[in-house]
């Protein structure tokens, strides 16, 4: 039976053995998020938090932390939902297999959300400051709303049907918000609420935003996904949960989620901004304080038997990744309907989603193939980059099918060595300077602003990988410990402080005019300058996130033998990427020590949290 609240869920997880309950008070400030995080990397249970510190209030999280348990909650929908993936995809499925889509008419039927005169959440009112005031990370700017669903409507067309749902920050204290009273509300940039926001602007009238929190498990997952612009995510959170959405009417406001657990309602306060932030966020850095919109309070609303669901974000996996997979494996096979030719595209987790994305395209046309230049799969990548939230990527690495077909996306070893044997440096490096990066991604000149880098290659195999170091491998002063890394791969440490102000860049020109194109280190296809050697070849995903969350592209690479022809840039060595620590970057997450030592001894054995991680 599909779940109708969060209520329903927790009991149901704890009946099944995928809960535990925690007896002990737990403080919300940094020591629930402390726990979380071992037992998400533990791959253990969910938790549910019954003695929060300070609050009457219970909290819950990690329901999502495995793969299992996430197909377990939806284990009554979630074939249904591919059902009606699979008809989006080919209508005509419907006719060739008549009994495999019988029940896909209810299904659709139940992305129709409905208005109703009340529900369970209106039973209660709170206050902001009542809420479970959750701080994940020792620098966060105040508490957070880790799992909010964030309506807002179309004052175009007003009404559900053009609703949108969004998991946008939201910030309940600190800076300088008036306590119960105001909250912050960030959004990175391509959201739908932008479009919503401005639209109201421009017209003088208020733009009033409700934010959920909890309820049936469906609606968190259709809040972060990726539907067109327009679609509404009630549907979607409708044919998840196995029944139509309900929503309850509010006279002069937007309308509220009947069965979630608590529902903020408030209205943007026009013209003004207040710092949002720091927060410890999804790519492993803080996103630092910046000016955004606020929220003035109306009501807060609540169930009687209100839970609080939380997550906490940091450096991948994290229970996020979770949402990833999930997302990948209901809109992967459509991917090629909306892109033609692009067969699929791998949003790799290790780098925080966003820096880093892996294609594979097709060469089509067979009269231009013969070329052995990257043609059709630079149109497909343009594609991509416009693509919703795929647009925000900063580096696409993108293959042709037609050169292994066996490629494996997820195969983030093999595909390397596939791209790097085939990738010449003198033409297949495509950047597009002075545009628009993750909000969340410090790597670049400012907030949204940054650099992208296209690499496409096709043909046979053109390089070979170096896997050792060549024996009369010099480096030149300052830059030592090299370390390969992967096939044709080299890590090397450089000096802390060359990487600081204009030093770091002359110093990443002056490694690459150290040697000439004959020099034994352009066996290597790329080379890696790091503040540290070690920590980079631990893991082949310490490798990937140091790499694509510490450089921009149009700053931070270089290479051997480098020229501009036509305003083409390339070279005919190695690539070089200065992957350290830039003095502008965001610091990276670190936890309160007294927090850490005081979770780990509660842990031990004989303790209250022990066996959990």
């Amino acid at each position: 039976m599909p779940y109708t609240s969060l209520r329903q869920c927790v009991d149901n997880l704890e009946h099944h053995g995928h809960l535990v309950r925690i007896e002990v008070p737990i403080d919300a400030h940094l020591e629930a998020a402390a726990i979380h995080r071992r037992v998400f990397e533990a791959g253990g249970p969910a938790l549910l938090f019954a003695n929060v510190t300070g609050c009457s209030f219970p909290m819950v999280s990690n329901l999502f932390g495995t793969m299992e348990r996430a197909r377990f909650l939806f284990r009554d929908t979630y074939a249904k939902v591919e059902q009606l993936v699979e008809l989006k995809i080919d209508p005509m499925r419907a006719l060739r297999s008549p009994m495999k889509y019988a029940s896909v008419p209810f299904s659709a039927l139940a992305t129709l959300p409905k208005l109703v005169r009340t529900g369970p959440v209106m039973a209660g009112q709170t206050t902001i400051g009542q809420l479970p005031q959750l701080v994940s990370w020792p620098n966060d700017g105040g508490a957070f709303v880790t799992l909010p669903q964030v309506y807002t409507e179309d004052i175009r067309q007003p009404g559900l049907g053009k609703s949108n749902l969004g998991m946008y920050r939201i910030q309940l204290s600190g800076g300088d918000y008036l306590p119960d009273e105001q909250i912050g509300l960030h959004y990175q940039i391509h959201r739908s609420i932008g479009v919503h926001q401005r639209l109201a602007m421009e017209r003088g009238v208020p733009f009033r935003v409700n934010v959920f929190v909890g309820g049936p498990p469906a609606m968190s997952l259709a809040a972060v996904m990726p539907l067109p612009e327009g679609m509404s995510e009630l549907g979607f959170a409708g044919a998840l949960a196995g029944g139509r959405i309900r929503m309850v009417r509010r006279p002069g406001g937007l309308p509220v989620h009947a069965d979630t657990d608590f529902a903020i309602c408030g209205t943007v306060v026009p013209e003004m901004l207040k710092t949002e932030g720091p927060f410890g966020d999804h790519l492993g850095y803080y996103s630092l304080a910046h000016p955004f919109p606020v929220v003035q309070v109306e009501q807060v609303y609540h169930r009687k038997d209100a839970i609080w669901p939380f997550t906490v974000v940091g450096r991948p996996p994290q229970e996020d990744t979770i949402f990833g997979q999930l997302i990948h494996d209901l809109t992967g096979p459509i991917i090629p309907t909306v892109l033609p030719g692009v067969k699929g595209v791998h949003a790799v987790d290790a780098t925080g989603v966003h820096p880093l994305l892996l294609a594979i395209g097709s060469e089509r046309y067979m009269p231009f193939r013969e070329s052995g230049r990257p043609q059709e799969l630079l149109t497909q990548a343009s594609a991509i980059l416009g693509q919703g939230q795929l647009s925000l990527a900063k580096y696409l690495w993108i293959a042709s099918e037609q050169d292994d077909p066996q490629l494996d996306l997820h195969d983030i070893r093999a595909f390397f060595a596939h791209m790097l044997a085939r990738a010449d440096w003198r033409r297949d490096l495509h950047f597009q300077t002075e545009t628009t990066i993750d909000t969340l991604d410090y790597s670049g000149t400012g907030l949204n602003a940054g650099s992208k880098l296209v690499i496409a290659a096709v043909g046979p195999p053109k390089f070979d990988l170096a896997t050792e170091l060549p024996a009369d491998l010099r480096l030149p002063a300052g830059f030592s410990h090299p370390r390969v890394l992967l096939p044709g791969i080299l890590a090397i440490q450089a000096a802390g402080d060359a990487a600081s102000g204009a030093s770091g860049e002359s110093s990443l020109r002056h490694f690459c005019e150290s040697y000439s194109r004959t020099a034994s280190i352009n066996q290597f296809r790329i080379v890696l300058l790091v503040d540290n050697t070690s920590f980079v070849g631990e893991s082949l995903n310490n490798f990937l996130w140091v790499t694509f969350t510490r450089t921009n592209p149009a700053a931070d690479i270089d290479g051997i033998d480098a020229f501009t022809h036509e305003k083409h840039w390339g070279c005919s060595g190695a690539l070089v990427l200065d992957a350290r620590v830039k003095p502008h970057h965001a610091p990276v997450l670190e936890e309160d020590r007294a927090v850490t030592q005081k979770i780990e001894l509660m842990a031990a054995r004989g303790g209250p949290l022990a066996g959990l991680f």
